[in-house]
């Protein structure tokens, strides 16, 4: 039963209607629809169907509304349309890059001569560094990278990178990129609250080395889990990688911001002597997509990715120019949004709107717990609570299709949208608040909700018989 007023979070429509629906946008014909025309033809059409990210009942994932600031800062982005890959495509977005850069790097703490360079997205910032990390692992063997690629590793033993096993699926894309393969992706387990087992990364790596069939150059450490929000020991790790003089990359696309918030700030320590770190403000900031950055202890790594040409970027240009330090030669002004939603919020505005969901995942976890039919699965350290519905006297085995069938209800309702994830062999039920408007009694309901929907799939099983 939904409660009067309640806004539907899309509208709940199939495959097969949303489909039909959005032909009409693709039929391209010759002759053209005035504007106003269209313009009513996508709020009929499509508007429908997207995810209302501004919904309280949007729990699943990692999106959140425009802030005001980065709205404003996005549609000045679009008006003027600049590339700022260079100095004479954009003077102003180059600039206002390169400043952007070095105010975040010093705003996170990173050490002098620290830098920083806009992505797509943290699947592009995780490849970029595992491949800095690879080039500086070649320079070490005695070879460039650039120029003479994976051959000339032939003769040594195999470049790998290690990361634990709830480490972002971007690191498997990133090992087939750079043509190491996922045999070149070393897993390391994880402690009871799922963050990585420092004891056993130096009995890994230990072993690693003593079979010498990989060579490990590069260890990723997750601060902030997609699974469940945990926090990898940063600090421990930056030690480790100093003994075996590796590089280490820290994956803070979901949880780096969070270290901005005082009381937080401890669960990241050490992550500012990283050798490199991203992090996605189009996350919890609410800065519009695609908004991403790779910091660089040295900025100086970035040079390992510097192509010069003839007309653009030449070699002796002293103006700015951003698009040396990453692949893309067409760059959008991604630094406007964040720079104006900054400046909009300010840092106090900032650490409030970081600090609301995570109150309110651990606030809703304290009273989650007093339940006997909810077992959590995890410590929340971020804004990811992970649980299961466990009624008394239900059996195992039926306890993990029951969540299934839950999260299977969840998705046809138009109410509020979860997601599930695999925890310790089991399937859980996971929500995440990343707007301030997933409140604490936002995330309450939401398990009522889910409570009263496994009564009723409990009893519908019964009834069949099963």
């Amino acid at each position: 039963m939904k409660k009067k007023g309640q806004k539907m979070i899309f509208s709940g429509a199939g495959m097969s209607d949303i489909a039909a629906d959005l032909r009409t946008l693709v039929d391209f014909e010759e002759k053209r629809i005035p504007l106003k025309e269209l313009s009513r033809l996508i709020d009929r059409n499509l508007v429908p169907h997207l995810m209302r990210y501004d919904s309280p009942g949007f729990q699943s994932f990692f999106n959140a509304p425009p802030e005001r600031g980065a709205a404003l800062g996005a549609r000045l982005a679009l008006r003027h349309n600049q590339g700022v890959t260079n100095w004479h495509v954009s003077p102003g977005g180059a600039m206002l890059e390169e400043l952007c850069c070095r105010a975040l790097c010093r705003l996170f703490g990173f050490p002098e001569g620290a830098d920083a360079a806009f992505m797509y997205c943290g699947t592009y910032a995780n490849l970029q560094a595992l491949y800095m990390a690879l080039h500086r692992h070649a320079e070490r063997c005695g070879f460039n990278l650039a120029e003479k690629g994976l051959a000339g590793f032939q003769g040594s033993a195999p470049p790998a990178v290690a990361a634990s096993e709830q480490a972002h699926f971007s690191l498997r894309h990133a090992v087939r990129t750079l043509g190491l393969g996922e045999e070149g992706l070393i897993s390391i387990p994880v402690d009871a609250n799922h963050r990585l087992d420092i004891e056993r990364l130096d009995e890994t790596l230990d072993a690693v080395k003593k079979k010498g069939r990989q060579e490990v150059f590069c260890l990723v450490a997750t601060a902030g889990t997609t699974s469940t929000g945990s926090v990898d020991p940063i600090l421990p790790a930056v030690e480790a990688c100093r003994r075996a003089d590796i590089w280490l990359h820290v994956d803070g696309a979901y949880g780096l911001a969070y270290s901005l918030v005082p009381e937080f700030a401890p669960l990241f320590r050490g992550y500012e002597q990283a050798d490199s770190v991203s992090w996605d403000p189009h996350k919890q900031l609410g800065v519009p997509i695609p908004n991403s950055l790779l910091f660089a202890r040295r900025g100086r790594d970035f040079d390992r990715l510097a192509i010069y040409g003839e007309y653009f970027n030449r070699r002796d240009d002293p103006h700015p120019n951003p698009g040396l330090k990453s692949l893309p030669s067409t760059r959008p002004l991604s630094a406007l949004p964040l720079v104006a939603s900054l400046r909009h919020q300010g840092m106090d505005g900032v650490r409030r709107r970081l600090r609301a969901p995570l109150r309110a995942v651990k606030k809703a976890a304290e009273r989650l717990r007093q339940d006997p039919d909810i077992e959590l699965v995890n410590e929340p350290e971020t804004g990811v609570l992970c649980f299961r519905i466990v009624p008394p006297g239900v059996p195992e085995p039926e306890l993990e299709a029951l969540q299934r069938s839950i999260y299977e209800k969840a998705r046809s309702d138009r109410t509020r949208s979860i997601s599930i994830t695999e925890v310790n062999g089991k399937t859980v039920l996971r929500l995440v608040a990343v707007s301030p408007r997933v409140t604490e009694d936002a995330l309450l309901e939401t398990v009522s909700v889910l409570r009263r929907w496994s009564r009723v799939l409990r009893g519908r099983r019964g009834s069949s018989g099963g």
